[in-house]
């Protein structure tokens, strides 16, 4: 049961499989919407331009049916009727058209944003399975698309045959009327029509346009293994990450051993922590070049002494250090006395070594504040 419940699709899309399905032209759109829009925008247009398109509707028909016996016999003179009556035409519809394209175009940004992908129109051998495509004319979105149609045709074929029923009186009217009356008359009639078509869609779309957005986000529902997987891949196999931070921190233990024959000490609990101090003119303040606890701290003592590097016992210096002063840092202001006073042991070690004398001692009670050393049993 519980492999069955994650091969089921019950998870949402992550933004990954999202931003895959956008490169594959893949986006929610609603054609009940732009057809809606594409409608509406034309309606407005059309009783915005409604005395400018009746008047050159007018011109064109006295343009075209306006001539006498001397100018059929022209030649050009017809053809040239006709140009005029289109020319004026054009310019009384373009702005409607213009509207209509603009809306058609900006309308699917709305729900589904801008997109643009050459990915879709891409040779696709699998939708050339004739098993496949009869297996999307019967499936589930084919049938609820077919009912959708046939539903909007119902709707909309409808309500025109509503309003044509009900002013059939005045379309037997039309053919007694003289053209100018009868154009108002026709005018009126279709500007109501359209708006009742125009409410017919926006009850479509109203439906039409939740359903493509769940339609959309279902179809792209993932399984439990396939969000594990994504996880894994975006974050990494655990494996390949542990290898790669051992071999980041073997790296790193590596460059810290460099440093520790270039040290001027290596202060010790003296087995439980070792912390390896560099100092010159040109530093700023003393830094801690390596350190370590355990196994690691014996080696760095023993590299120290290999390379004559000088290690002195100093526990509460050395706990601090190892606590408070990150690797390749200055060390903390608050242990800068007790640096000085164990740099200075070892300068004077050092003469002491090359040219005799009394052979100097290191203060056993360094100053470090109770609260950095961790067994002063202060924090």
């Amino acid at each position: 049961m519980a492999e069955d419940s994650d091969l089921e699709r019950t998870e949402p899309a992550s933004p990954k499989r999202l931003e895959e399905a956008r490169k594959k032209g893949q986006v929610p759109r609603s054609h009940e919407l732009t057809s809606f829009s594409t409608l509406m925008v034309g309606m407005v247009a059309v009783i915005v331009t409604g005395p400018e398109l009746y008047a050159a509707m007018k011109q064109v028909m006295l343009t075209a049916l306006s001539f006498n016996r001397a100018q059929l016999l022209q030649d050009n003179h017809i053809s040239e009727l006709l140009y005029d009556a289109f020319r004026i035409a054009v310019v009384a519809i373009l702005p409607i058209f213009a509207a209509c394209i603009i809306s058609a175009i900006l309308t699917p940004i709305m729900i589904g944003g801008w997109l643009m992908s050459f990915e879709a129109l891409g040779p696709n051998f699998a939708r050339m399975n004739p098993m496949s495509g009869i297996g999307r004319m019967f499936s589930a979105r084919t049938i609820v698309e077919t009912v959708k149609t046939i539903l909007k045709s119902g709707l909309i074929g409808g309500v025109a045959a509503w309003v044509i029923w009900n002013e059939k009186e005045q379309f037997i009217q039309l053919l007694a009327m003289d053209p100018e009356s009868s154009f108002a008359m026709l005018w009126q009639m279709t500007r109501h029509t359209l708006i009742l078509v125009v409410g017919a869609m926006a009850v479509i779309v109203i439906i039409d346009v939740p359903y493509q957005l769940w339609d959309y986000y279902k179809g792209l529902r993932m399984t439990k293994e396939e969000v594990r997987q994504e996880n894994k891949e975006s974050e990494g196999d655990p494996h390949v990450k542990g290898r790669i931070r051992q071999l980041q921190r073997e790296a790193a233990r590596k460059r810290m051993m460099s440093e520790i024959p270039k040290a001027n000490v290596v202060v010790t609990n003296p087995t439980h922590y070792a912390v390896a101090i560099r100092y010159d003119e040109q530093m700023r303040a003393p830094k801690v070049v390596a350190k370590g606890a355990f196994l690691l701290a014996e080696r760095i003592i023993s590299l120290a002494k290999d390379n004559k590097v000088t290690v002195v016992r100093t526990p509460p210096f050395a706990r601090a250090l190892y606590h408070h002063a990150e690797l390749g840092e200055e060390i903390p202001t608050a242990l800068y006395t007790a640096t000085a006073e164990v740099l200075a042991y070892i300068y004077q070690l050092d003469m002491y070594r090359k040219e005799g004398g009394f052979e100097p001692t290191l203060n056993t009670d360094l100053p470090v504040p109770p609260e950095l050393d961790p067994e002063s049993g202060i924090s």
